[in-house]
């Protein structure tokens, strides 16, 4: 199950207390304060990392806390710190404050982190000729998560148009493929093999008019394409269930435009699926009149123009370094 979103509740340790003791000399009888500072308590850590693929595991753990400093001793003995809690999510999570909204970090690197709530300090000891005092409480917060995806390349097109064939045809992922809409529910990420390197390539789950204001759940499928550095715009051809490819391809566009301009400014390569089916000569002569940018025409069942494609994509990629 693909989860990409989450609520948590973080508590940070608290302070040991420091101790208030006396310890007497045998020489001069005289009563010294020898009483050691409280430990300081643990702190709740949120680190990036890369061998984990969802939120799924904040759907059953909520409540996560860094245990307390132990208390000072006698002895001038200071209390030992509080362990910290670590918190991993995947590479590509939005921590925000689910208080007040506010965003604290964006973890997009493996093993990036940052403390989101600090241990509180120790309490004094007595030894220094002081009152003794007790140890402070933790930070608490309550988070939210979002994760989006980190690709090179975001696969977009209409339910159907082929992206999970393409992406199981270009890499060894295995989505569920079916003669059906929707028979993709969840992104899927490959890795693509061209040339002298390599590329993330994303399967986004179809979208639909009306994706932009989250019909079928299209504005939380849109947002994993917000990280990619280009997009392949999938088109279905074949005429068989979509008669107008090239409406496709403009209202399509015209969703990205509404959830984002970045989105839409984004590079694309645009290609014409389903060469294999009879009526797609006909089909993408009708789309290529009307596109000016280059198309690549291609059958993800068959692999027919898939190596052109491939290196296509590398070069784009290449062209649109960040």
């Amino acid at each position: 199950m693909f989860v990409d979103s989450a609520k948590i509740a973080v508590q940070a340790g608290k302070g040991g207390n420091g101790c208030n003791s006396f310890a007497t000399s045998r020489l001069t009888m005289r009563r010294r304060p020898d009483g050691g500072d409280g430990g300081n308590g643990g702190s709740v850590i949120i680190m990036a990392d890369r061998n984990i693929a969802t939120l799924l595991n904040f759907r059953y753990h909520h409540h996560f806390r860094a245990s307390s400093g132990k208390h000072g001793s006698s002895n001038h003995m200071r209390g030992a710190d509080g362990e910290d809690c670590l918190v991993r999510v995947p590479p590509g999570t939005i921590v925000y404050d689910a208080g007040n909204s506010l965003l604290l970090r964006d973890l997009t690197v493996d093993n990036d982190k940052f403390i989101v709530c600090r241990g509180g300090d120790g309490g004094r000891g007595n030894s220094k000729r002081r009152i003794s005092t007790e140890g402070y409480e933790g930070e608490n917060k309550e988070l939210r998560f979002e994760l989006k995806l980190i690709a090179d390349v975001g696969i977009i097109g209409y339910p159907n148009a082929g992206k999970s064939t393409l992406i199981s045809r270009i890499s060894r992922a295995k989505p569920k493929i079916a003669n059906y809409p929707f028979t993709t529910k969840e992104p899927t990420l490959g890795m693509v093999k061209a040339y002298d390197g390599s590329f993330v390539v994303a399967d986004i789950p179809g979208l639909i008019e009306g994706a932009h204001a989250g019909r079928g759940l299209g504005d939380r499928f849109l947002r994993h394409v917000e990280r990619t550095r280009i997009l392949l715009h999938l088109v279905d051809v074949s005429l068989f269930e979509r008669p107008d490819p090239l409406k496709d391809f403009y209202s399509l566009n015209e969703e990205l435009r509404l959830y984002s301009k970045e989105l839409i400014d984004k590079p694309q390569v645009i290609v014409a699926n389903k060469l294999d089916l009879p009526d797609s000569k006909e089909g993408f002569d009708r789309f290529k009149k009307g596109i000016k940018e280059k198309v690549y025409p291609i059958s993800a069942v068959t692999g027919e123009g898939i190596e052109e494609l491939i290196g296509g994509i590398y070069k784009v990629l290449k062209k649109h370094k960040l």
